[in-house]
């Protein structure tokens, strides 16, 4: 294949949701010979983890909204400077600077889309589209995409990351629980997150397994609320919010007897999912986002239709109930992480429309 230069986008400054997926798209490409240069929000955790990787940033890119005209100048000129055949956008607002500078780029504008909502006229006008579900891949096509432009790619962990068998014993320790049925969950506590909805369906759980501890793991500003909550349900020795884990995550999911996600999240790709089966772990989730696409029901995990907290228990109690089940599940979600969601299946078809259009 011929090599590319290709600028990524991603006016992110977090290390979450779209960050690891571009993350690792962006290695992988240069993997396969292609010179990649990512522009990224500079002085938070995304920029410490692209220079972690070695990947090549664009210094003089800011992607703040309050610099619009002084990234549109600079980024003419990184197109120019460095012989740019793709620019690939990861949020709107690369997207739309980017369709700014359209006019002098060498190759197209692609856009990686999530979860944003559609500005139809914006998207007929860039050349390629990557959905991470199927439902958002349809959300294209009806406001007038072509279908050849719009292309399905799951969402895609760091696998190998997981896909051992950590040491699950200093999480343990660390919370002090023994040999309780564990439920781990990892999102960032802000609203929409179902945060709320799985405390409800928690607390029911513990009239059937009243020795069962939950993990909230993440942070944000939701905490303060859902700590009182917490502690109005009477869940205070039973709840664990155990702040930001990144480090160790593998050694969470290794404590965790199952996983459970209550919202795709902001970007819809659902990796918390995906890692965790990666890690083995059977997923209790609600049938919203990727997460029906992700979790195949009764095989890898549990897939919840409505949002009462009884059906979170039920969920919940079935997957902890028989261990041997629940092992299986994770056993089955490993397989189907690696076999659907590698992140080299992911680049495969990245490449080959970059390919196809330049």
């Amino acid at each position: 294949m011929t090599p590319l230069t290709i600028l990524h986008l991603a006016a992110n400054r977090w290390w979450t949701g779209s960050a690891d997926p571009t993350i690792q798209l962006a290695a992988g490409l240069r993997a396969r010979g292609h010179r990649v240069l990512l522009g990224v929000i500079p002085g938070d955790r995304f920029e410490v983890k692209a220079r972690e990787a070695g990947l090549e940033l664009v210094e003089e890119l800011r992607l703040g909204s309050g610099a619009v005209v002084r990234d549109t100048l600079r980024l003419r000129a990184v197109i120019y400077r460095e012989g740019i055949d793709i620019v690939h956008a990861h949020h709107s607002h690369d997207h739309w600077l980017a369709l700014i500078v359209r006019a002098v780029l060498r190759g197209r504008l692609l856009r990686a889309v999530r979860r944003d909502r559609l500005a139809g006229g914006l998207y007929r006008r860039t050349a390629a589209l990557f959905a991470v579900s199927r439902q958002i891949e349809s959300r294209c096509r009806e406001v007038g995409v072509p279908p050849d432009r719009v292309h399905w790619i799951p969402g895609a962990a760091d696998l190998g990351r997981f896909a051992g068998e950590a040491d699950a014993l200093p999480v343990r320790d660390e919370f002090k629980l023994g040999e309780a049925p564990v439920i781990v969950s990892v999102a960032r506590l802000a609203p929409n997150r179902g945060h709320e909805l799985l405390l409800a369906g928690f607390r029911l759980l513990l009239q059937e397994l009243p020795a069962a501890r939950l993990l909230l793991v993440g942070k944000g500003e939701t905490r303060g609320h859902l700590e009182q909550m917490a502690a109005e349900l009477g869940l205070v020795n039973r709840v664990v919010f155990t702040g930001y884990r990144d480090r160790d995550l593998p050694q969470v999911l290794a404590a965790a007897d199952c996983f459970a996600l209550m919202s795709a999240g902001s970007d819809e790709s659902c990796r918390a999912a995906l890692e965790a089966m990666a890690a083995g772990r059977p997923v209790v989730a609600r049938r919203v986002g990727a997460l029906p696409e992700t979790v195949v029901h009764g095989e890898t995990g549990l897939l919840i239709d409505d949002d009462r907290p009884e059906s979170v228990c039920a969920a919940l109690a079935a997957a902890l109930a028989a261990p041997e089940r629940g092992r299986a599940m994770g056993a089955a979600g490993r397989r189907r992480a690696h076999d659907v969601f590698s992140p080299e299946r992911s680049i495969d078809t990245v490449e080959r429309v970059y390919q196809s259009l330049v």
